[in-house]
């Protein structure tokens, strides 16, 4: 066996480190990019993450966000582009601000107000004795003089 030269060791060496910190850099680029992906919304799906939806508009917005990142955006960066094109919608924890409000505290002032509501009716109920039945009003004088004048005249009818 011929020996090998140093400086073919060397080249070799230095070889596998640039390739071992290259693949070190695309996993670091590539963890980077799914953490981002997992803080936006897929605009078609609503529910999912960008990280998460088969949606062909989450694999444009992807690979969109795959290119600003390779042009050294940062996440911030990335994320104000998306919001100043798309709306705070496509955040999936969007900022509080007087715009969000109705989206952060709706669903809690939904369910104060419809507990109200039902501590209103249940306090009526309990005030006036109501057991939920409706009762049949009773006739009123005019009322009851117009039914037995009908009453009077199918019984006519029926001699």
């Amino acid at each position: 066996m011929r020996p090998v030269p140093h400086a073919a060791k060397l080249a070799a060496a230095l070889l596998f480190a640039v390739a071992c910190s290259h693949a070190q850099a695309d996993a670091a680029f590539d963890a980077r990019l799914k953490h981002l992906e997992e803080e936006l919304r897929c605009l078609v799906c609503q529910n999912q993450t960008l990280a998460d939806s088969n949606a062909p508009l989450a694999e444009d917005l992807r690979r969109e966000v795959r290119e600003l990142a390779q042009q050294g955006k940062s996440d911030a960066e990335i994320k104000q582009y998306l919001v100043a094109r798309y709306g705070d919608f496509v955040l999936y924890k969007p900022p509080v601000k007087p715009t969000t409000w109705l989206l952060w505290f709706g669903p809690f002032a939904f369910l104060v107000g419809g507990a109200l509501v039902w501590l209103v009716v249940l306090r009526r109920r309990a005030g006036t004795g109501d057991n939920g039945i409706v009762a049949e009003p009773a006739p009123v004088a005019g009322e009851r003089a117009v039914n037995a004048r009908a009453q009077a005249l199918l019984d006519e009818r029926d001699k």
